[in-house]
């Protein structure tokens, strides 16, 4: 049985930081893409930031030089870094295996920015 499970969200004022991880547990994770989807009330989900099997990453540019994203195959998880942290980050956040033949989500975490 796949699993993807979120975890570090929370609370946090304007201008903090939070480490999000995501554990992957049922998968080969190394061959895997991954990437840190958010959903804000009334939005449609967006990408934030993805992480390739070779390691190359990119982030939106709405985060590009906040958050970053990073992998540890050994572990199986991927992190997301969010710095400078903005009320507009508040959301919940999922992360995202995928490949070719298909993909698996988690159940996503909530980040809340505020003071």
């Amino acid at each position: 049985q796949v699993q993807l499970v979120e975890s570090g969200g929370g609370l946090v004022q304007p201008g903090g930081s939070l480490r999000l991880s995501c554990a992957a547990s049922g998968i080969v994770f190394s061959v895997y893409d991954i990437g840190w989807y958010r959903q804000a009330p009334g939005k449609q989900r967006e990408l934030v930031a993805a992480i390739i099997v070779g390691g190359t990453a990119n982030s939106a540019n709405s985060v590009k030089g906040r958050f970053t994203i990073s992998r540890d195959n050994a572990k199986n998880t991927v992190y997301l870094q969010m710095d400078s942290l903005k009320p507009e980050d508040t959301a919940v956040y999922y992360c995202r295996a995928w490949k070719l033949v298909g993909s698996y989500w988690g159940q996503g975490t909530q980040v809340t920015v505020s003071s």
